[in-house]
């Protein structure tokens, strides 16, 4: 059942002692997070694992940087041209080893995807993991380990194709494979990238590149991007009111803003992510024999190339948003900015409404025993919840918060009570509303939400939270373990 409160005084004396709390938490939660996925030193090579145990050569299909696995390099230590390597995305590969800032590996047919385990090819070893066209549905654990892979500071690269790309025929293709990854998972099935790959075939189109000057992934160390393109493919749908970092970056003709997206980039907790709508642009046209395959690496109607490895030095943190050379790590030291974050301290470090930052058993915390608990009285009321915080020069930064809503309101189509998570600048001036929550949203158990404010480096901005309730039934909006972490 909803919790409600019975006067707004009643929380007069845990309000202090709450706030503290949460950044607390938030501290010790960043810093774990930091210590299992911090980039690597400028000498280490950005680690990617790439995927072939979801039947990735299944069909006509063969998704792999080479036939030697994990290793690509048993098969040559030193390739100098994509057939150096045997497999339809070896140019891929092939292109990063000759950097020499990449080490590469591929999880093999019949290996899985863990997170936190002694397997050399677990993902914790890796700054990110390449699903090309996944044909088998992730398990339970599998999509566990994904999600907290991306949510420590993983890179993701998702790659779809077309509705009925079933492969392997067993029912499933990538576009239902990905969209069960975001929706079905144990860590955040609330759309957490902001987007959904769409049931789509797109036959033939060239997509262009959104005009920008300053998006790491179209104009980085590879080169600029203009466009892509479609030979069989899909698209997505973003969400930016469930996570505003979702960003399309490619779109197919005629189409732009929330709505077919072929190429997108998002942020989930301290980790990247990305997304494209066809395998099409990543194929180089060699591979194993019997292969059905086509040559849209170097395909001149789109700069492919240059996208996929743009994409995947982004995702390995080998770049900052401004699309400037991190070098493994650049000048930005990563950081969990936010004082008292779980709030185990009290209202230490926050500026709240008395009684926001609370113990109280009515609502359970995430973790601890402290949260900000805003509303939830059942009568006309607003709590406020800030922090101000200096976000240094040069870094990517990103908010997230676990919320849980729970509401008595009964209505399915009207918004009564809200939270608006926002950005102010010195003065008090909003600068953006991240989101806009309502009873609407209610739901057992905390959701992870998160939001890019790289676009705030340099500056000093603060981080306020909003709850607004109604005259009469009670929603509450429940906050714990913030983290503001730049890198």
């Amino acid at each position: 059942m909803p919790s409600f409160r019975s006067s707004p005084h009643r929380r007069l004396g845990s309000g202090v002692t709450t706030a503290v709390a949460v950044f607390g938490l938030l501290a010790t939660s960043a810093a774990v997070q930091m210590s299992t996925a911090a980039p690597a030193e400028a000498a280490t090579p950005h680690r990617i694992l790439f995927d072939n145990s979801k039947a990735e050569t299944a069909g006509n299909a063969d998704w792999i940087i080479s036939t030697s696995q994990p290793d690509p390099l048993s098969q040559d230590s030193s390739p100098s041209s994509e057939t150096d390597w045997t497999g339809a995305i070896s140019a891929w590969g092939v292109a990063l080893q000759q950097t020499g800032d990449y080490s590469l590996k591929t999880l093999a047919s019949g290996g899985t995807i863990t997170y936190g385990t002694s397997a050399a090819t677990d993902l914790q070893n890796f700054d990110t993991f390449v699903l090309p066209e996944p044909n088998v549905l992730l398990s339970t654990a599998e999509k566990t380990a994904v999600m907290t892979f991306v949510q420590n500071g993983g890179g993701l690269f998702l790659v779809s194709d077309h509705t009925g790309a079933d492969r392997n025929n067993d029912g499933e293709d990538a576009v239902e494979i990905i969209n069960d990854l975001m929706s079905n998972n144990s860590v955040d099935s609330t759309n957490p990238f902001g987007f959904t790959v769409d049931t789509l075939n797109v036959s033939t189109d060239d997509p262009s590149a959104i005009s920008s000057s300053t998006d790491p992934v179209l104009n980085g160390a590879f080169g600029t991007v203009t466009g892509s393109i479609i030979r069989s493919g899909t698209t997505a749908t973003l969400s930016p009111s469930v996570n505003s970092s979702v960003k399309g970056l490619v779109y197919r003709t005629g189409y732009s803003g929330n709505t077919g997206a072929f190429f997108a980039t998002s942020t989930f907790g301290s980790g990247r992510v990305a997304f494209w709508g066809d395998s099409s642009p990543i194929d180089d046209g060699t591979g194993q024999s019997g292969n059905t395959l086509y040559d849209g690496w170097n395909d001149t109607a789109g700069t492919n190339a240059e996208l996929a490895l743009n994409a995947t030095a982004w995702l390995a943190g080998a770049t900052d948003d401004d699309g400037g050379d991190d070098g493994g790590g650049g000048t930005c030291t990563a950081a969990q900015l936010l004082a008292n974050p779980g709030f185990e301290s009290g209202s230490s470090s926050w500026t709240a409404t008395s009684g926001v930052i609370t113990s109280s058993s009515s609502q359970a915390a995430r973790t601890g025993s402290y949260k900000a608990w805003l509303d939830g009285y059942g009568s006309a009321h607003t709590d406020t919840l800030a922090q101000s915080v200096t976000i240094p020069s040069g870094c990517s930064a990103t908010l997230s918060f676990y919320l849980h809503i729970d509401t008595a309101e009964t209505t399915t189509s009207t918004a009564y009570d809200t939270l608006k998570p926002q950005i102010l600048n010195s003065s008090g001036t909003v600068l953006s509303t991240l989101a806009t929550y309502s009873n609407l949203n209610a739901a057992s158990g905390y959701t992870l939400r998160s939001f890019d404010l790289s676009a705030y480096a340099g500056q000093t901005v603060t981080v306020k939270f909003t709850g607004v309730e109604g005259s009469t039934l009670q929603t509450s909006f429940v906050i714990d373990d913030t983290a503001l972490n730049v890198s």
